[in-house]
């Protein structure tokens, strides 16, 4: 049926952020002003989904949304960028998901307040499994743990390379692991998995699962990764960040971007970090995605 119509295929949140700026941020019971707001999308893998689509891969998304205002709206920020959004599904009286966050440019801080969707998560059922079998890369968040779990296995059987993006730990996430050959985790994630911030033992936890290349991210510091049981660790590239919102979702997007072009897994990891870099440059987590020319103008 689908004859690799799409490179990728995600399956995760997607997200409504309002996003402001702020000095400090401020203490309870007080007004406080803010400035500069923007309304963007958001979520790990629709904005990874979106700059891919920016650096001319083809894209297709599964996630869900409420029949509200917001849903509209993020459909409209996938579909404005070329993300395919026959997966995404609409609950009946639900509400999607949605974001305040305080950006505190001086110190490349912010503080996120969300709601999750209100309806029922994607189910198995609900995936298109001819798409997932004929992409080239599975890009999930692991959010929707039956349906992640169930994506991974039906592209492990077809050959399908599966990316993780581990936000956060949760019920299902190692097993997740087990079925990916890239497991790439926030420094939050890692100290969630061992109770501790030793985000080189979590590699070695992450890679007996399995997978090829583990990775956890560490923010201003940079990177650590497994290759194989190669050390791999690197410093972020030194900015001054406005907003580090939707940095490790486009890091994701970089290192899958590398992947789909054969490049070696440093390169890839170099690449995401370097893309993460430019993101917090901007107010919001896709205004300063990297365009496309931009990366052939600095050799990528």
């Amino acid at each position: 049926m689908n004859q690799k119509r799409y490179q990728v295929y995600g399956l995760g949140q997607c997200c409504l952020d309002y996003i402001g700026k702020v000095d400090t941020y401020p203490p309870p019971d007080v007004k406080y002003e803010f400035r500069d707001m923007v309304v963007a999308g958001g979520g790990p893998v629709a904005t990874a989904l979106v700059a891919l689509a920016r650096w001319g891969i083809a894209c297709t998304f599964a996630g869900v949304i409420g029949d509200d205002q917001f849903g509209s709206v993020i459909r409209a920020t996938l579909e404005d960028e070329g993300v395919d959004t026959a997966g995404l599904v609409v609950r009946q009286g639900a509400e999607s998901q949605f974001a305040f966050i305080l950006a505190e440019p001086g110190v490349g801080r912010r503080t996120i307040f969300w709601r999750r969707p209100t309806g029922p998560e994607p189910s198995p059922q609900e995936l298109d499994y001819s798409t997932i079998r004929n992409v080239e890369v599975l890009h999930t968040d692991g959010l929707f743990t039956e349906s992640s779990l169930a994506a991974a296995k039906a592209a492990k059987a077809a050959g399908v390379q599966v990316v993780v993006d581990g936000g956060s730990y949760r019920e299902g996430m190692l097993e997740l692991a087990r079925l990916s050959d890239y497991f790439l985790a926030s420094e939050t994630f890692s100290t969630q998995l061992l109770g501790e911030n030793q985000p080189l033992a979590a590699c070695y936890r992450l890679a007996e699962c399995g997978p090829e290349v583990v990775g956890v991210t560490l923010g201003a510091r940079g990177y650590v990764a497994l290759a194989k049981g190669r050390i791999i660790e690197r410093p972020a590239y030194q900015v001054d960040p406005v907003d580090t919102t939707g940095c490790g979702d486009v890091f994701h997007a970089g290192f899958t971007y590398g992947l789909i072009k054969g490049w070696k897994v440093d390169k890839c990891l170099d690449f995401g970090s370097w893309a993460a870099a430019r993101v917090s440059l901007e107010l919001g987590g896709r205004a300063g995605i990297p365009p496309r020319e931009e990366l052939t103008r600095e050799g990528w």
